[in-house]
């Protein structure tokens, strides 16, 4: 892309104009407490409970596929057969028995491995969860603490400019004082100095509100914590074509394709419904007494298969396949839906990128440099009474403006970044 060459001159140019002073003042008052974006990211993916939970359910589901291939377990048959209720004697006839079974049933055709595909491949569809937790996790974290940091160095730069808001007021009520400015000057340059004072409360306010979202992944013992002033860099992006064309195996999808999966095990399943069940059935059965012979009476061995007859699928089986593959179209189509919204999230997201890549070129090459010249002009002229207070008012509004719109639109650049490397798939970095 045209715009990439110049990206990284940009951010020094903006670590330098509004951002190196303040860092340096707080790096070198810092010790080995300060917490890092890295830092908070293992920290918060770590101690995120939804992704262990998704872990726990891939793990369950891994011990159910192994339990669905497996047989039922068998039953224990114990009876007594021909009892006569005259005596109940169990070697006055023949026919009387003491009997012992045992009962396995076998279910429908390919009933078992398919239960235990469909279970496998829930399973995989959590693991893709799990990881794409961590990529959500980690792009949330960034795009907090891009924030935080904002309204830190906006902080700065109000600060930074305080002083030259003091200066007009001790100006005006200088120049008051000699007689050569209005008693309304000096109130509007007091009236200014105030509002920046309300605005640099403001700001801490959103300073606050962001360390409570950081606390909500980290804990409430990092409320208060503080944060490296050192500006975040992330890896270099792709070409928007390459990430386009691997949108189909970023790990969200993989939860789609994990879903038409088990849709697709499920239409098998329901065509296991027109073959048949059976059981087996092996009894021995003891028998007490003589024959007329006085022979000892032979124990009887018997043997017998039940299975199903599928015959009237009219109303169940038809119906039940039907269904499966009703669910199995609207996961498909569940499944294409979310490609169609990654891309368009990509495109929103890549265009956003370019196009505050443009507003940085323009704001730290030709906008800040050009408002502090305003500035300073607007001041020569007040001081050596060729221009108005109102002119030189509006001119350090304007510098200020710029200097925070310029501000903003870097960490919007670079949380636009952040956002297309989740689409990417890229940080996935610390992901166990």
């Amino acid at each position: 892309m045209p715009f990439v060459v110049k990206q990284h001159a940009w951010i020094y140019v903006l670590a330098v104009s509004l951002l190196s002073a303040g860092s340096i003042a707080a790096e070198g008052g810092s010790g080995t407490n300060v917490l890092t974006l890295q830092q908070a990211e293992r920290i918060a993916i770590k101690r995120d409970a939804v992704r262990r939970a998704i872990k726990s359910k891939e793990q369950a589901f891994r011990e159910q596929a192994v339990a669905e291939n497996a047989l039922p377990d068998p039953q224990l048959k114990l009876g007594i057969m021909n009892v006569p209720t005259d005596s109940y004697k169990l070697d006055q006839e023949p026919m009387t028995q003491s009997q012992i079974g045992i009962v396995q049933m076998f279910p429908r055709g390919d009933t078992l491995a398919i239960r235990s595909s469909r279970a496998n491949h829930i399973a995989e569809g959590q693991l893709s969860n799990w990881h794409d937790r961590a990529l959500v996790v980690k792009r949330d974290i960034r795009l907090i603490w891009l924030e935080l940091h904002y309204w830190i160095e906006a902080e700065r730069v109000i600060n930074k400019n305080r002083k030259l808001f003091e200066q007009l007021v001790n100006i005006t009520q200088s120049h008051y004082a000699a007689g050569r400015q209005k008693q309304q000057d000096v109130t509007r340059a007091q009236l200014e100095l105030g509002l920046l004072v309300d605005r640099i409360i403001s700001i801490k306010n959103m300073q606050e509100k962001q360390r409570a979202k950081l606390a909500r992944w980290l804990g409430e013992e990092y409320l208060t914590a503080e944060v490296s002033s050192e500006f975040p860099e992330f890896e270099a992006l792709k070409d928007k074509a390459t990430i386009f064309a691997q949108l189909a195996s970023h790990p969200s999808m993989k939860v789609e394709a994990a879903r038409v999966a088990v849709s697709e095990d499920g239409v098998q399943l329901a065509k296991q419904s027109y073959k048949p069940s059976w059981m087996l059935d092996l009894t021995y059965g003891f028998r007490e007494g003589n024959n007329p012979n006085t022979t000892e009476r032979t124990d009887f061995l018997s043997a017998m298969v039940k299975f199903d007859l599928p015959l009237f699928t009219s109303n169940d089986q038809d119906r039940k396949v039907a269904a499966s593959k009703s669910k199995l179209i609207a996961t498909r189509d569940m499944r294409e839906d979310k490609l169609r919204r990654l891309q368009r999230m990509l495109n929103d997201e890549y265009a956003s990128w370019e196009r505050l890549t443009q507003r940085m070129d323009q704001y730290f090459n030709v906008l800040v440099s050009k408002a502090k010249q305003n500035t300073r002009a607007a001041l020569n002229a007040y001081q050596t009474d060729k221009g108005d207070f109102t002119t030189l008012m509006r001119a350090s509004i304007t510098e200020l403006d710029t200097q925070l719109k310029a501000l903003r639109i870097h960490v919007d650049h670079i949380k636009a970044k952040v956002k297309v490397l989740y689409l990417s798939g890229q940080s996935t970095g610390e992901l166990k």
